[in-house]
């Protein structure tokens, strides 16, 4: 019998073992910086809710790693506690959290101790014999990326880190951005680890491609006849892409203030959602495939010179910022940023991109608006019908409300001749009953099952730190200049509305 025989149905649930059972490959998860916040927030809620929906299974565990003294039921306790605030999954199946925890252990060592490698490798044997994990290890650096070339050349000291290659027993290493604070600091991180692990090996996470509608922005375009022919300077005016959020640094401020809003966010998620945008078809939807696309987009953006900053960025500072906690009173940290940039290529020549993103915002909202060319001449006859017409806008809703809208004209009823904007909605929270998962539960199991499609390769980060590292040193070296004040809760400074009046455009308001 051949797929076509079978029921739409059933070929359904076929492909869904199929994937089932590509996914189940056994491991150990070794977390570093267990004790922090982003373990209890999203990796642990992520490991859950992929256990609960079989996604991982017996033969796989988690080794928590960090220099708090504790054992491992106070580890778990800890962990219970975030997976009842942060899981999206509520309320929490105890038999299912009670089985899975029992796989969940501790390790109490500080990341410059030899010794507390010793114990992790004890640790790590015994577990992989308990389990059956082959001697399959993930390793995941939930830290500070100045910690990295400690944690890579005590792993290798210690023999924990296995040659590459595709036969098992494979070994693997997430590691959270950001990769170095400019070109020179990530090219020389991408050195270091490159001393100790193959390209294949590395796992350069950013959750925004983790999510379900930034991996559908690819769909929309490839699998939909009437976007592609489109997509290109003939018919697209420009692109918006907008990250708004409405909390603060959240008591980040230590760590915030020494980032900004340029390291933080444009050099890692908004040029990963460019380039996704902007990228040529790939000839396969293989990892290095669409990769090899991407950087090829971030090899073209057009670099600015110092006096082209002035022009087409603005960086902004909500008022509050200063009076943070660990803030420098004085501080010129930009916790907003309005760029407008372009890719020089055959397809986006002449298209500027407008990149928006900011903090204490008046909502949370990130999305991608795809602003089309205007009709090139109205044929309604009456002025006043023809400056109705808007132009046709395709918007793709990141978050918080997941989905795609198509702005067209539409005449509307009645006798005269009357022209309004309709919008043609899709929601996924509508249109399909299965909850949408978290970034980090599709990224951790795409590191299990060694797809790197979603994962940023060395050249893709090193080419978004030569966009961005001459903006940074411009700023930081014009220490007269001060970012533009705006108020928490509204849609950013003025000037960025300015930015795009020089250019007869305007920003999709933030709602």
């Amino acid at each position: 019998m051949t797929s076509t025989d079978i029921p739409v149905h059933q070929r359904f649930n076929a492909h869904e073992l199929f994937l089932q059972a590509d996914r189940l490959e056994p491991c150990v998860l070794v977390i570093f910086g267990a004790a922090g916040d982003l373990t209890r927030r999203k990796l642990i809620p992520a490991l859950y809710n992929l256990v609960h929906e079989q996604a991982l299974d017996e033969h796989f565990a988690v080794i928590g790693y960090s220099r708090r003294p504790q054992s491992d039921e106070q580890y778990r306790a800890i962990l219970f506690n975030g997976l009842k605030n942060y899981s999206r999954s509520q309320p929490i199946d105890d038999g299912v959290w009670q089985a899975f925890s029992k796989r969940i252990s501790y390790v109490e060592g500080n990341f410059e101790d030899p010794e507390g490698y010793v114990a992790l490798r004890g640790a790590l044997e015994a577990v992989e014999q308990l389990i059956g994990s082959e001697g399959n290890r993930l390793f995941y650096f939930a830290t500070p990326p100045s910690a990295a070339p400690v944690l890579l050349h005590r792993l290798s000291e210690a023999g924990l880190l296995q040659p590459g290659g595709a036969e098992t027993p494979w070994t693997r290493v997430i590691m959270e951005k950001p990769y170095g604070r400019d070109l020179e600091s990530a090219s020389e991180l991408n050195r270091i680890v490159a001393e100790v692990l193959q390209e294949d090996q590395v796992y350069r996470i950013d959750h925004y491609l983790g999510k379900e509608t930034v991996q559908n922005i690819l769909v929309a375009r490839l699998g939909n006849t009437i976007f592609e022919p489109l997509w290109n300077r003939k018919y697209i005016d420009h692109i918006q892409i907008t990250a708004a959020e409405s909390i603060g640094v959240e008591g980040r401020g230590r760590f915030y203030d020494k980032t900004g809003v340029i390291r933080d966010m444009v050099q890692s998620h908004l040029l990963q959602v460019l380039s996704l945008c902007a990228m040529e078809p790939p000839v396969s939807f293989a990892a290095d495939d669409i990769r090899d696309k991407r950087v090829e987009v971030l090899r073209s953006l057009r670099q600015f010179s110092s006096q082209e900053v002035l022009e087409h960025l603005v960086f902004g500072q909500y008022r509050g910022y200063r009076d943070e906690e660990n803030v420098d009173p004085q501080s010129r940290t930009p916790t907003y940023a309005a760029i407008k940039c372009y890719v020089d290529n055959w397809r986006w020549q002449g298209v500027p991109f407008f990149l928006r993103v900011g903090k204490h915002l008046v909502q949370r909202m990130t999305e991608i608006s795809v602003v089309f060319r205007p009709v090139p001449l109205c044929l309604f006859g009456r002025d006043d019908v023809c400056q109705d017409l808007e132009p046709n806008v395709l918007t793709i809703r990141i978050q918080p409300d997941e989905g795609m809208a198509l702005k067209i004209s539409s005449k509307r009823p009645g006798g005269e001749m009357e022209v309004g904007s309709v919008e043609m909605d899709f929601s996924y929270s509508e249109t399909y009953t299965h909850p949408i998962k978290d970034a980090y539960e599709r990224l951790l199991l795409d590191a299990v099952k060694g797809d790197a499609t979603l994962f940023a390769r060395r050249d893709e980060v090193e080419f978004a730190w030569r966009f961005v590292t001459p903006i940074l040193d411009h700023w930081e070296s014009a220490a007269k200049r001060q970012p533009v004040f705006y108020a928490e809760g509204s849609e950013g400074p003025g000037e960025a509305d300015k930015l795009m009046d020089r250019y007869n455009r305007q920003w999709r308001e933030i709602n």
